[in-house]
């Protein structure tokens, strides 16, 4: 892995409400020290009346920020991919070609076998090769992509250079809950980490609401965040944190308490964990 002088923080897009004003979205992550910012690619056509691709340049710019990823592929892995999925996915390309971003998520279900999984996977791979960016295969246990052994099957089958497996932390401790299937993610295949914190238990049965709602900043909630950072800096993760921390009351007035939080715990982390394991610690931005 290349050398690095500090630690890329992205404020990933669920951490607002998925609707939150963009402007907002890159005032508030600016000030929190983020690198970059994570996009839904849904609220683009939402976005209405004043709004251009110019507008949203100028403001990444004079906020310092990139767009650093484009989210979410779920379609791809149909039979037969719908025309609405086929039309959302030509979208993802516009804006990854657009900003520039060079990271796309994608995630289940997929249809059939590992094998069929992984050709479609590469065929996706090989579409945003045409735009030079990576797609990150995230594992949710509410889709049949559960845990991180069926991601890596999956995107070794497919094979790619630019594919490779998002593990988000929420997903692992709600999930299996074992680290060991993190420790067996091939280190060239860990493209991206997702990073909050929550209680250890479900607040709401129903699993995809809960992950929307419930989470915390790094260190404010009950999950083992240091185990799973340590886990992933032992195989020589050395790319963007991503900063997932869902959280409805959070939405409910102004959000700057919330995203500073975010980041700052992440770096808290960070800092914890290297030097727990002598290491040195780094920079949060250049």
């Amino acid at each position: 892995m290349t050398a690095i002088d500090h630690d890329v923080l992205v404020l990933s897009h669920f951490t607002l409400a998925r609707d939150h004003p963009l402007d907002d979205r890159i005032r508030v992550a600016g000030a929190a020290g983020f690198d970059g910012i994570g996009f839904f690619a849904g609220q683009f056509p939402t976005l209405g009346a004043g709004w251009s691709v110019g507008r949203i340049h100028d403001l990444l710019a004079a906020a310092d920020l990139q767009m650093s990823e484009i989210e979410a592929l779920s379609g791809w892995g149909a039979t037969q991919p719908s025309d609405r999925y086929l039309g959302f996915e030509q979208l993802v390309w516009d804006l990854v070609d657009e900003f520039g971003a060079p990271y796309v998520q994608a995630i289940g279900p997929v249809d059939g076998s590992t094998a069929d999984a992984g050709r479609r996977f590469g065929a996706l791979c090989d579409r945003a090769a045409e735009h030079g960016a990576t797609v990150g295969l995230e594992f949710l246990p509410f889709t049949n992509i559960v845990d991180g052994a069926d991601a890596v099957a999956i995107v070794e089958a497919a094979d790619r250079p630019n594919g490779g497996v998002c593990a988000d932390i929420w997903h692992h401790a709600r999930g299996a809950n074992d680290l060991d299937l993190i420790r067996r993610i091939p280190p060239e295949l860990l493209v991206r980490v997702q990073m909050s914190d929550g209680p250890t238990t479900p607040t709401i049965a129903d699993y995809k609401d809960d992950c929307l709602r419930y989470r915390v900043p790094p260190g404010e909630g009950d999950l083992d965040v240091d185990a799973f950072v340590a886990t992933v800096l032992d195989l020589g993760y050395a790319g963007p944190w991503d900063l997932e921390v869902c959280n409805a009351d959070a939405w409910t007035g102004p959000v700057d308490d919330h995203v500073h939080r975010s980041a700052d715990g992440m770096r808290n982390v960070l800092d914890r964990v290297r030097r727990s394991r002598g290491g040195a610690t780094l920079e949060a931005t250049p």
